[in-house]
């Protein structure tokens, strides 16, 4: 597993996500036309998450969630682990919301096995994935070594975790490999996420692939740097903190 290669796979969050993340607020102004005035309203003002606490996972399960990410996005030359970079304190706070509940997704059943291409059809939520395939993780990784998985050698750890992502070794309850599948693209996601959703810290993902951010627009270098390099700071939706 080499950083590369795990963030070539999330440059397509990137893709996905421009029109998101390239938004700048629209501060209060008045308008004046035909018989009427109106006046936007201010959106709320945006604010980091809190790294210093946690808010979904315990102290245990998000040291166990540190090390399998520091193993798919390890510190190296190219800039700091995932850890480092925040990726568990945005997959702490994205499990306590929406995302952790699967608000949007339908949850009733019948539930039957899909195509490979449909992708998993369970209903346990991702909290309730995180909670029980961290367990199990760590269930495991006793069964296999004898010892906790925070306790094994990065060797080890890569070994384990290539057989969790084959399907080679098994959970009891979860697929092992669909759950790998999900800590692969949450940590890809918090590597790469704006840092005021608590990863990404000092725009370490972006500066990696050379994602400018939060840009308004780029009129000041279309004429200038046409067919250059654009050499830009990233801008996070909080400015360049």
């Amino acid at each position: 597993m080499k950083r590369r290669d795990v963030m070539k796979g999330g440059l397509v969050l990137l893709a996905t996500t421009t029109l998101a993340s390239i938004y700048k607020p629209a501060y209060s102004r008045t308008y004046v036309g035909g018989t009427g005035m109106w006046k936007a309203t201010p959106p709320p003002p945006l604010s980091v998450v809190d790294p210093t606490r946690l808010v979904y996972l315990t102290p245990q399960e998000a040291r166990l969630v540190g090390a399998v990410f520091d193993v798919l996005i390890p510190a190296d030359e190219l800039g700091m682990g995932a850890t480092e970079a925040g990726c568990v304190t945005f997959l702490d706070h994205q499990l306590a919301g929406p995302y952790g509940s699967a608000a949007k997704d339908y949850r009733l059943g019948p539930v039957v096995e899909g195509l490979p291409q449909q992708g998993p059809q369970g209903i346990m939520t991702p909290a309730e994935m995180y909670r029980t395939g961290l367990a199990e993780l760590e269930h495991a990784a006793h069964a296999e070594f004898n010892k906790s998985f925070l306790d094994l050698s990065e060797e080890q750890k890569i070994t384990f975790l290539k057989g969790v992502e084959s399907g080679t070794i098994s959970f009891d309850t979860l697929k092992s490999d669909q759950f790998f599948v999900l800590m692969l693209q949450n940590v890809r996601e918090g590597y790469l996420a704006d840092p005021m959703y608590g990863g990404n810290r000092d725009m370490v993902g972006w500066k990696l692939v050379g994602f400018p951010g939060a840009i308004y627009d780029y009129r000041d270098w279309i004429v200038s740097k046409r067919g250059k390099k654009i050499d830009v700071h990233p801008v996070s939706l909080l400015g360049r903190a």
